[in-house]
């Protein structure tokens, strides 16, 4: 096919129009037919969340969502999940994306890696144990012996030998540690747990030179703080906890208990969503 050369303004306008309106027919073409049709214009895929999954369950996993997945150059290490278990995700679960989006992932090291051990001796347990997970290092056992300073920590201990300050050890190891028993403090007040997570109180106990006993769950959301009436008497005062927190300890707050004794304690756990108190609580 063959154009001829235009021979007057009119032609030239006419040949001009033909070729506008051929563009704009190509771009209407190009950007709302063909485009939408080969990159699935406007359908997108919800992320699933795959923050725990292994590295050697991805692949499968992913491209049943016609997903893909890179692992990035960084790790980091949690001792709560298995080697090479997906940490971090980018985009995040619930995130709209096209297909064959890549997600990005950072994967947990195959081996623990190692930190110096931090120095423990002569700081009070309660001191040592917030050392001890800053460095992300577990707590052990607990063993006094007699010194005139009560929670002064004497030794560190790791599988039954002395791990000593600056050592290389693994991030999660489990920390022994000797603690003075105080002697002429043996005999003190219970501390107040009611009211505080598992984990506070539990720390509060171990702090304290008392062993954790019991723990128990319970249903009821109201919990008895130790108060005075109008006239001066001691009363329990009822108040509304939080879930997961402690309801009831054994023995109360204020009460008499020596180091080494066990403290049982009760974690309110709702069996429903509804956290709205009832008469059966206050029995």
């Amino acid at each position: 096919m063959s154009f001829r050369k235009p021979t007057s303004v009119k032609d030239f306008l006419i040949h001009l129009g033909v070729l506008i309106g051929s563009g704009i027919l190509i771009v209407i073409v190009v950007f709302y037919i063909w485009l939408p049709i080969t990159t699935n214009h406007g359908e997108t895929i919800t992320v699933p969340d795959i923050q725990g999954m292994t590295v050697s369950e991805l692949d499968d996993f992913l491209s049943k969502r016609n997903l893909r997945y890179e692992a990035t150059a960084d790790s980091s290490y949690s001792p709560d999940h298995p080697p090479l278990a997906v940490l971090r995700q980018v985009p995040k679960p619930n995130t709209k994306v096209k297909e064959n989006r890549k997600i990005y992932v950072t994967l947990n090291a195959e081996s623990p890696p190692k930190v110096r051990m931090p120095r423990v001796e002569d700081l009070s347990l309660r001191a040592a144990m917030m050392v001890l997970k800053s460095y992300d290092l577990k707590l052990g056992d607990v063993r006094y012996v007699p010194d005139v300073f009560f929670g002064v920590v004497h030794e560190a201990k790791m599988n039954g030998r002395a791990v000593l300050e600056g050592e290389k050890i693994e991030k999660g190891s489990l920390i022994d540690l000797i603690v003075g028993d105080g002697y002429g403090n043996t005999v003190f007040q219970s501390p107040l747990l009611i009211g505080l997570d598992q984990e506070e109180a539990e720390t509060a106990i171990i702090g304290s030179g008392l062993k954790v006993g019991k723990i128990q769950t319970t249903e009821k959301s109201l919990a008895g703080f130790d108060a005075l009436d109008s006239l001066g008497n001691d009363i329990l005062e009822y108040r509304s906890i939080s879930p997961g927190t402690v309801q009831q300890q054994y023995p109360r707050p204020g009460r008499r208990v020596k180091i080494g004794d066990p403290v049982d304690i009760w974690i309110y756990q709702p069996d429903t969503v509804s956290n709205t108190s009832t008469i059966l609580d206050n029995q």
